[in-house]
C-alpha cells in the first residue's frame, strides 16, 4: 500500500505557483479562480465542471456553470490544469511554468491520474506526423489501466482503496 499523502500541500503548492505566475504575467488570481483550482487539486482524480460547480457554491452560493467553465480556461490557458478529454474533467499540471505535452496514466478503475510528461513521447508523435505531412499544434494522451493500488488489490481479490487516495508516484 502507498505511505499516506498530504494533499492539502499540493494544494497549497499549486495555489503559490498560480499566484506567482498571475503577478509575473499580470493578471489577476481572483478568489474564484483560486478556489477552482484548490478543488482541481483537491484529489488526484480528474473532476468534471459541475462537481466543481456543487462544491463551490458553499462558498459562491450565486456560481453558475459559465463561472466554472471560465475560471477553468483561464486556469488551463496559464498552463495551471490540464483537461482530460476522454473523461471531461480536470487534473492539475504538475509542471506549469514548463512548456510541455501532457501524457496521462489513468486508472480505470479508482479514476486516479497522473502526467506522466515524458519528452520521448512528445518526439515521437512529433516525427510521426511530421512523416505523415501532418503539422500537430497540441498533444494529449491518455493511457487507461491501473494504478498501482488497484492493480495490487485487484490480485488479491477486489480493491478497497478510497476514491481520493494518491495511488501514483512522481
Amino acid at each position: 500500500m502507498s505511505p499516506p499523502h498530504d494533499h492539502q500541500h499540493c494544494i497549497d503548492t499549486a495555489i503559490e505557483t498560480a499566484a506567482s505566475l498571475c503577478a509575473e504575467q499580470g493578471m489577476r488570481f481572483t478568489p474564484i479562480r483560486r478556489r477552482v483550482l484548490a478543488l482541481v487539486w483537491g484529489g488526484h482524480q480528474p473532476v468534471g465542471a459541475y462537481g466543481i460547480l456543487d462544491a463551490l457554491k458553499a462558498a459562491y452560493p450565486c456560481a453558475a456553470p459559465p463561472t466554472v467553465y471560465r475560471a477553468l480556461d483561464f486556469l488551463i490557458g496559464l498552463g495551471l490544469i490540464h483537461r482530460i478529454e476522454s473523461m471531461n474533467a480536470y487534473v492539475g499540471c504538475t509542471h506549469p511554468a514548463e512548456r510541455h505535452s501532457g501524457q496521462f496514466l489513468i486508472c480505470s478503475q479508482c479514476r486516479a491520474a497522473v502526467e506522466l510528461d515524458d519528452p520521448n513521447i512528445a518526439q515521437a508523435v512529433r516525427r510521426g506526423a511530421q512523416r505523415m505531412g501532418f503539422e500537430a499544434r497540441h498533444q494529449m494522451i491518455e493511457i487507461t489501466g491501473l494504478c498501482p493500488d488497484c492493480r495490487d488489490a485487484q490480485q488479491m481479490r477486489g480493491c478497497t482503496r478510497l476514491p481520493n487516495a494518491c495511488r501514483f508516484r512522481s
